[in-house]
């Protein structure tokens, strides 16, 4: 979608196609107010999550499903139009279609938070909201090397805010972000700089990993009244 790939170009700007973990935290902070607060005629998580349970007659588990299906629709659309140039545009595709999957898969993980009860505001809850995109896999491989404390749902509602898990968690993701869009696999990396082929590879990537992340944060950020039962 151009709107998707206009924002991560405007958000990736001064973002190196390497990007150093000095600079994950600016990036993150940036993604992180496009995505909550919107950006534009873009709309923020909130917004979207009040139209879709308007939607579906007020069913936060069909506004949730809803939202989930159309974040993984628009990752697919932002992956494919910052592959396609190939190699020669690799230097400005990469950080576009990094910041613009964040936006993307943040927004979505926010979109359901709210639903759930969480508040956008709260700094413990944003570290979550971040944490998310690492995804289960990852997340529970870091917890047991002791990489990472805890889960997002308890950071979420930890009683005081860690400057340090936040910084430590943007670092992660970012490089995350950083090696999956580049592919570090070499096949993918390969394909992904053949012009065409690579928007196609693109697409399938961050639409896979999108509707992954979604499902994840669905079974993690459970309902606040649930926890406070």
């Amino acid at each position: 979608m151009p709107t998707t790939d206009s924002v991560g170009k405007r958000i990736a700007r001064g973002i190196s196609p390497v990007v150093s973990t000095q600079a994950a935290g600016g990036m993150l902070r940036r993604v992180l107010e496009v995505a909550i607060d919107g950006y534009g005629k873009i709309p923020g998580a909130k917004a979207t999550a009040a139209r879709q349970l308007q939607n579906h007659g007020g069913s936060v588990d069909g506004a949730i499903d809803a939202i989930v299906d159309f974040h993984v629709r628009l990752a697919s659309a932002q992956g494919f139009l910052t592959n396609l140039g190939g190699i020669g545009s690799l230097p400005v595709s990469l950080p576009a279609n990094l910041a613009g999957v964040a936006v993307v898969q943040i927004r979505m993980v926010a979109a359901i938070a709210h639903l759930r009860g969480y508040d956008l505001g709260d700094n413990n809850v944003r570290t979550a909201l971040v944490m998310c995109l690492l995804g289960e896999e990852r997340i529970d491989q870091q917890i047991a090397e002791g990489r990472l404390p805890t889960s997002p749902m308890a950071v979420a509602t930890a009683p005081m805010f860690d400057p340090d898990l936040d910084r430590r968690v943007a670092e992660e993701v970012v490089g995350d972000l950083a090696s999956r869009i580049g592919g570090k696999n070499l096949a993918l990396a390969v394909t992904k700089r053949v012009p065409i082929v690579g928007g196609g590879i693109g697409a399938v990537v961050d639409g896979v990993s999108t509707a992954q992340l979604g499902r994840y944060a669905k079974s993690e950020l459970v309902r606040r009244r649930a926890l406070a039962g």
